[in-house]
Protein backbone atom coordinates (compact mmCIF):
# COMPACT_ATOMS: atom_id res chain seq x y z
CA UNK A 1 0.00 0.00 0.00
CA UNK A 2 1.81 3.34 -1.00
CA UNK A 3 1.77 6.07 1.49
CA UNK A 4 -1.71 8.77 1.84
CA UNK A 5 -3.72 5.37 -0.17
CA UNK A 6 -6.93 5.89 1.29
CA UNK A 7 -7.38 1.89 1.97
CA UNK A 8 -7.84 0.57 4.80
CA UNK A 9 -5.72 -2.74 5.89
CA UNK A 10 -7.03 -5.95 7.97
CA UNK A 11 -4.70 -5.66 11.14
CA UNK A 12 -6.80 -8.01 13.46
CA UNK A 13 -9.21 -11.13 12.02
CA UNK A 14 -12.17 -11.57 14.01
CA UNK A 15 -11.13 -15.32 15.32
CA UNK A 16 -7.82 -13.32 17.08
CA UNK A 17 -10.24 -11.14 18.81
CA UNK A 18 -12.52 -13.83 20.23
CA UNK A 19 -9.12 -15.85 21.00
CA UNK A 20 -8.39 -12.73 23.01
CA UNK A 21 -11.98 -12.58 25.31
CA UNK A 22 -13.04 -8.71 23.81
CA UNK A 23 -15.01 -9.77 20.95
CA UNK A 24 -16.85 -6.49 19.93
CA UNK A 25 -20.70 -6.59 18.90
CA UNK A 26 -21.54 -5.23 15.73
CA UNK A 27 -24.63 -2.72 17.18
CA UNK A 28 -26.31 -3.32 13.61
CA UNK A 29 -27.03 -7.32 14.06
CA UNK A 30 -25.20 -8.22 17.00
CA UNK A 31 -22.89 -10.77 15.32
CA UNK A 32 -19.34 -11.16 17.13
CA UNK A 33 -18.16 -11.41 13.52
CA UNK A 34 -16.13 -8.11 13.78
CA UNK A 35 -12.58 -7.10 11.63
CA UNK A 36 -10.77 -4.48 13.52
CA UNK A 37 -8.66 -1.91 10.87
CA UNK A 38 -6.84 0.64 10.59
CA UNK A 39 -6.89 3.59 8.14
CA UNK A 40 -4.17 5.74 6.90
CA UNK A 41 -4.52 8.55 9.72
CA UNK A 42 -4.42 6.14 12.90
CA UNK A 43 -7.54 6.02 13.36
CA UNK A 44 -9.08 2.63 14.04
CA UNK A 45 -12.64 1.18 12.72
CA UNK A 46 -14.40 -1.56 13.52
CA UNK A 47 -16.59 -3.85 10.49
CA UNK A 48 -18.83 -6.50 10.97
CA UNK A 49 -18.29 -8.96 8.87
CA UNK A 50 -21.46 -10.66 8.66
CA UNK A 51 -23.87 -7.45 7.86
CA UNK A 52 -20.60 -4.55 6.57
CA UNK A 53 -21.70 -2.11 9.04
CA UNK A 54 -18.75 -0.28 10.52
CA UNK A 55 -18.22 2.13 13.20
CA UNK A 56 -15.56 3.85 15.48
Amino acid sequence: MRQGDAQERLVRSPASVRAAGTAPRCPECGSTNVAQVLGDNGGVTYVCTACGHSWN
